[in-house]
């Protein structure tokens, strides 16, 4: 059995760039900041930050384009996908490894920190029908009746 599956939260580094194929396809390309934190052995924090190119197709792609912007806060999950070509100039061969998106959830505003007070949006590739409203969660309250022990 295998497997290929990735899970990405981070931030958009530039405004998705929404195109279409010969064929009328539309597909968005646009790239995807991913911080680790660590303290190292000094007690000094760190920090690395990882950029991930993400290609999305389709319903996908005209929903990232038209709510996703510069420095939103988005949940990627998809697949891992490298081409390969030979450079022009060089002749070498090339290698460009990208996220395929199959899901996103947008968690944020851009430029703002944290996910907004509604809840996310969220789109899949095969799923999606029309544009996606924020809608508010129902409270739930909890009794202590409700409690099994």
């Amino acid at each position: 059995m295998d497997l290929n599956k990735v899970m990405i939260i981070g931030r958009l580094t530039r405004d998705p760039e929404v195109r279409s194929t010969p064929g009328g396809m539309n597909v968005a390309s646009f790239s995807v900041a991913t911080s680790f934190n660590w303290t190292d052995k000094q007690g000094q924090k760190k920090e690395q930050t990882e950029f991930h190119k993400v290609v999305a197709w389709r319903k996908l792609a005209d929903i990232i384009g038209q709510y996703l912007k510069k420095g939103s806060q988005v949940y990627i999950e998809g697949r891992l996908q490298t081409q390969s070509w030979d450079d022009k100039t060089s002749g070498q061969k090339r290698y460009r490894t990208e996220i395929v998106a199959d899901n996103m959830i947008m968690l944020g505003r851009a430029g703002g920190s944290g996910a907004s007070s509604a809840a996310p949006a969220v789109a899949q590739a095969e799923i999606v029908s029309g544009p996606m409203a924020e809608v508010n969660p129902p409270e739930i309250q909890i009794n202590d009746s409700d409690m099994p022990f």
